[in-house]
């Protein structure tokens, strides 16, 4: 299992969210469609030999953006960055993938006697 996690321009979260979700990505048990996120202000200077989907070569850009963070099955991950990727307005949209232990699954859990 993988975290995927994204910022995205608010007009365009939606259209890069559902890519995303269609490639199976970002379901969880008997849901799917499932993401948490946050609004804040990305930043980016693009540089010469960039062609910027917002802002101009040489200067400092300020874009109210969502951080979106859904997980992904294994098998899946490699098409749901890839649909992330073409989905997705930059030239160079950032995001991250990170390797999941599914610790509950794994061993078996314990209640400390002070919660009982």
């Amino acid at each position: 299992m993988y975290k995927v996690v994204f910022f995205v321009p608010e007009e365009a979260a939606e259209t890069v969210k559902e890519a995303v979700f269609e490639t199976g990505a970002g379901r969880i048990g008997n849901y799917e469609a499932c993401c948490f996120q946050t609004a804040g202000t990305g930043q980016f200077r693009p540089l010469p030999g960039a062609e910027p989907h917002i802002g101009q070569v040489g200067e400092l850009e300020y874009v109210k953006e969502l951080k979106v963070e859904l997980v992904c099955e294994d098998t899946l991950i490699y098409t749901a960055v890839a649909a992330l990727k073409l989905a997705h307005p930059y030239e160079e949209p950032a995001f991250d993938v990170w390797r999941l232990d599914d610790v509950w699954m794994t061993s078996e859990p314990t209640i400390p006697r002070r919660m009982l």
